[in-house]
């Protein structure tokens, strides 16, 4: 697959990072964007073949300026994954309004755009993956996510309408709705510290079930997909 390219947005240290280094595992070459240097600079050396874009993604036109440096600097990507989430988890009534449109970028808009930009290739070629990554708001309101949960379950609508426009076309659209904490340092040490390491979920094996969702056989292929810990009340 060395002539393969991967594209995921959010590659922070948790799931973004697991997926791709599990991508370049097997060969591709990961086009990875983040808001900050930090951590996709030093990968990118470390990943044989792949580049690092910083780019909040809520700058549309930026993102579309990096989607054509991809194009251009390693090919169009056979598999995409939009990983980069964005939230606030207060009352309703204490959080600015605008935080929801935000998010509804972040989270929504931003997909339709990946799949603007990189479909077209992908119908030329007759094969190509648009994962986006979800959670439980996708399916469900609570209380303090009036501004998250509906972008969420915006982002899996949009991703399904994508799935049944470009599946007959041979691209592959998926949402993979993680029911979890994942094992990232910001989300155990900031809320669940005392918690034990089989109440999280593991970016790597979230990162293997992604990888499992983009190479499947096309007789075989799934669009919701949900993954938690074996104890895990749903």
């Amino acid at each position: 697959m060395a002539d393969r390219v991967c594209f995921i947005t959010g590659v922070g240290g948790g799931t973004g990072e697991a997926t791709a280094r599990r991508f370049a595992q097997d060969g591709y070459r990961v086009a990875m964007l983040a808001r900050k240097p930090d951590l996709i600079e030093p990968l990118s050396k470390e990943l044989e073949g792949s580049r690092a874009f910083v780019c909040d993604v809520a700058d549309l036109d930026h993102l579309m300026e990096v989607c054509d440096m991809v194009h251009q600097e390693m090919g169009s990507p056979h598999v995409v994954i939009h990983n980069a989430a964005r939230g606030n988890f207060t009352p309703f009534l204490e959080t600015e309004p605008e935080n929801f449109e935000k998010n509804f970028r972040v989270n929504a808009t931003v997909l339709l755009y990946l799949a603007r930009a990189f479909a077209p290739a992908m119908i030329d070629r007759g094969s190509g993956v648009i994962i986006a990554t979800g959670n439980t708001s996708a399916m469900r309101g609570m209380p303090n996510f009036a501004l998250f949960a509906p972008t969420k379950a915006a982002q899996r609508i949009l991703a399904q309408s994508l799935a049944r426009d470009l599946g007959p076309k041979g691209i592959h659209v998926a949402y993979v709705l993680i029911d979890a904490a994942i094992d990232a340092p910001w989300t155990r040490n900031r809320f669940w510290p005392e918690k034990p390491d089989e109440f999280f979920a593991q970016p790597a094996e979230i990162a293997d079930e992604i990888f499992h969702v983009a190479h499947q056989g096309r007789s075989t292929w799934s669009f919701d997909v949900e993954i938690r810990p074996f104890h895990e009340t749903w």
